[in-house]
């Protein structure tokens, strides 16, 4: 579901989830690759309880499983505490161009999947990294989940908004 008081043209990039020492650093979640390239895409857009808070990254790096930041203007653990569990987004336009052929995940969510026979299966409400390969999940009143393989995926048409499935529609 679209959270209508989300700005058009981002990206959901992680989240805050903790702090990190006295000084205002926050921990990250990352759905960064490699995680703590994250803190290259500054300015974030960081959604707060007033709402959408631009903030520039002054400061980070890897620290365990996660990532620890400096944001700009947040200079002790009190200011910090106010960020834990907000968003955090970039703008679609702050990320380099994929390569021919490759797509990023926020370009195939909301695109119609229909199999090679022309039958829609519904659209694509997100996906799952499995390990082997990424998942598209697909739904219309029930839940498919396609592999995202060559396969499989036939044609991204981003243009007219469809994915080309070679996909037994009854599966």
């Amino acid at each position: 579901m679209t959270d209508p008081s989300r700005p058009d043209g981002l990206v959901h990039f992680g989240r805050i989830t903790g702090l990190f020492g006295v000084q205002g650093w926050v921990k990250v979640f990352s759905h960064a690759r490699p995680r703590e390239t994250i803190i290259d895409y500054s300015p974030w857009l960081v959604k707060t309880a007033e709402g959408w808070r631009e903030m520039v990254v002054e400061d980070g790096r890897a620290q365990g499983k996660g990532v620890v930041v400096k944001l700009a203007g947040v200079d002790d653990r009190d200011q910090a505490s106010q960020l834990i569990g907000a968003d955090i987004e970039i703008k679609f336009s702050q990320l380099p161009p994929p390569s021919k052929g490759e797509y990023y995940w926020a370009q195939l969510v909301g695109l119609e999947v229909v199999t090679l026979a022309g039958q829609s299966l519904g659209k694509v409400d997100h996906l799952v990294e499995t390990g082997a390969n990424d998942v598209l999940v697909v739904r219309n009143g029930k839940e498919r989940w396609l592999p995202a393989t060559a396969s499989v995926i036939r044609q991204v048409d981003l243009e007219a908004g469809v994915i080309r499935v070679d996909w037994d529609a009854d599966f």
